[in-house]
């Protein structure tokens, strides 16, 4: 079986096209500017680039970067299409090395739910080692509730007239376990794509214990778009540097 977004990275963006990429990155362009970030950030784990684009548009000097070599390829190609000017890099979230420093570090949409427990205050450290004196780093994501209560051992599936998504998950220790499989058409026959994600469960009180001597400071803790985080999908974790 695949890792997780060799064969997804395709469709991605198109088949999260209910999530509201604009709504979505306006919440961060606000946020960014609210807590006084400088222009120049890295999209830690930007997948195909979406967040990137959208920043980018906004007047920012954006860098992508992603484990996913197929992710890349594909944020490549959306912002030539757009006409976006960004740097895509490859890069491991859990051992973050740049030759650069940046104002800001922005991880959205579940990045870090990828990296195991034991290895998120290492992770932590090396964002931090990356950043620019008082640099913001903001990280999401998805809630204990959701992966727990809505996510587990339940099943989701999208069908068009492109492709079909089959989501089949299992709880296992403080992590949830997915087999995605995609039928892709191609002229006249689809064709099977499956691979495997993990995501951890991190909690609040995790987290915030794997931030303690980072030199990453809490700012705030949101639910999504800045909702409460009770009940919340998405828990926002918003950082400064010292």
């Amino acid at each position: 079986m695949a890792q997780a977004y060799d064969f997804l990275a395709g469709w991605f963006e198109f088949l999260n096209d209910d999530c509201d990429y604009p709504k979505w990155s306006q919440y961060f362009i606000g946020g960014l500017s609210r807590y006084g970030a400088g222009k120049k950030g890295l999209e830690l784990g930007c997948g195909s680039g979406a967040f990137c684009r959208a920043l980018s548009r906004a007047g920012y000097k954006m860098t992508g970067a992603d484990r996913s070599a197929a992710m890349l390829s594909k944020a490549v190609e959306l912002a030539a299409k757009e006409g976006v000017r960004a740097e895509f890099v490859r890069a491991d979230a859990a051992a973050l090395k740049t030759p650069e420093k940046y104002d800001f570090i922005l991880s959205p949409n579940d990045c870090f739910n990828y990296i195991a427990p034991e290895k998120l205050h290492s992770a932590f450290m090396h964002v931090a080692r990356c950043l620019l004196p008082h640099g913001l780093f903001w990280f999401d994501v998805s809630s204990e509730y959701k992966l727990r209560r809505k996510v587990a051992n339940n099943m989701f599936c999208d069908d068009r007239d492109e492709v079909t998504y089959l989501e089949i998950n299992r709880l296992a220790e403080g992590r949830v376990e997915t087999d995605v499989t995609l039928f892709v058409r191609e002229v006249e026959l689809f064709r099977r794509y499956d691979e495997k994600h993990v995501r951890y469960i991190h909690t609040e009180e995790k987290i915030c214990a794997a931030l303690e001597g980072t030199g990453l400071t809490l700012r705030a803790l949101e639910g999504h778009l800045g909702e409460e985080r009770e009940g919340s999908d998405r828990l926002n974790v918003i950082c400064k540097k010292a």
